[in-house]
């Protein structure tokens, strides 16, 4: 099968020709349908999160089950599934409680295992992760279930219980960001989105942010606290840099609730973090990673009932031979929207 591989840190993938998987017990094999390329990848590809090279990235995928291993109950062959990047085992006491994403025998495409910038990828515990796609859902829309819409969905409805009616604050308008925004908006809360990048802060106004911040032209926490009135009640911090991190936790208003999404990764590892604005505006702040897979169908249910159009978040779909131009491409102010992966033939 073709496979774009990692051979050299922040090198060109190599397109090569690699062994077809074979489905582990209580796993299967998945023809890919749609992979995203996102922010976390690009960490790998520099080595600010290193893997064992050579490597195949890819962990937001869609696809058809082309192979059952023993034990599976629930798929068969020609199933559509989504599943998310953290593969929990389902046995553990984490798992038994609901916490997934915190399994300490979770498997991890794209970084502990092969990844789905591949025609086929092996996906472990099954039984445990997999959600079915929905006839109405677009497979490449579907991918990004696998980590931007989802983790945001958790961050808002798992950690920060955002409410209607409450300001949100979100830093970073890319693929987390813009789904959160549009999430925060199905949810009835009110949104700003911070970024430097004027392109995203457009395509933020055109689908349904109530104000934008431009970070490079004047001190966000300022306009943030101007725009909601004294402080926002959730902040979303989206990149994982202490340039937004800070400025997120101090565009608090008292009691705020922020949840740190973007993964803090190299010279990030620590940061300089403002305590005295935590302790006197007595502010929680949460931490996230994922979703656990028992949350899809509250997520899938809202976007029905909704009719959320979650289509602006893709901006382009693209070749498994470009996935090395989109990984290169986070070195700078990124274009609005998320790349997909939908030719794995090219």
């Amino acid at each position: 099968m073709r496979a774009a591989v990692l051979t050299e840190f922040r090198a060109p993938l190599e397109i090569r020709d690699l062994p077809e998987p074979v489905a582990p017990a209580g796993g299967v094999v998945l023809r890919v349908l749609a992979c995203g390329v996102c922010r976390s990848d690009w960490h790998a590809w520099t080595g600010a999160d290193p893997v064992d090279l050579p490597h195949t990235l890819g962990h937001e995928y869609c696809g058809e089950v082309v192979a059952v291993g023993e034990g599976v109950r629930q798929w068969a062959i020609g199933d559509r599934v989504i599943a998310p990047f953290i593969l929990a085992c389902g046995s553990c006491p984490a798992c038994s409680s609901g916490r997934q994403t915190i399994c300490p025998d979770q498997a991890l495409p794209g970084f502990t295992c092969a990844g789905a910038y591949a025609e086929r990828i092996a996906v472990p515990f099954a039984d445990t992760n997999l959600t079915a796609l929905p006839p109405w859902m677009d497979p490449a829309l579907a991918a990004a279930m696998g980590c931007r819409v989802t983790t945001a969905w958790h961050a808002l409805t798992g950690r920060a219980a955002l409410a209607p009616g409450e300001w949100l604050a979100i830093f970073g308008g890319g693929g987390i960001g813009l789904s959160a925004m549009m999430l925060g908006r199905a949810l009835g809360a009110r949104v700003v989105v911070v970024d430097v990048v004027p392109e995203k802060l457009d395509h933020a106004l055109a689908h349904g942010a109530h104000a934008v911040v431009n970070a490079a032209l004047t001190d966000p926490v300022e306009a943030v606290r101007e725009i909601t009135g004294g402080g926002a009640d959730v902040a979303i911090e989206a990149l994982g840099i202490a340039d937004t991190t800070v400025p997120a936790l101090k565009s608090l208003a008292k009691m705020g609730r922020m949840v740190q999404v973007g993964m803090p990764a190299g010279e990030h590892m620590t940061m300089p973090i403002p305590m005295d604005a935590v302790y006197s505006g007595q502010l929680a702040v949460f931490g996230t990673r994922g979703m656990p897979a028992w949350r899809y169908p509250s997520l899938l249910s809202l976007i029905e009932a909704t009719g959320l159009d979650l289509s602006p978040l893709i901006s382009r779909r693209v070749r498994l031979s470009d996935a090395s131009t989109e990984l290169s491409a986070f070195d700078g102010p990124a274009a609005p929207g998320v790349a997909i992966i939908t030719d794995f033939q090219t």
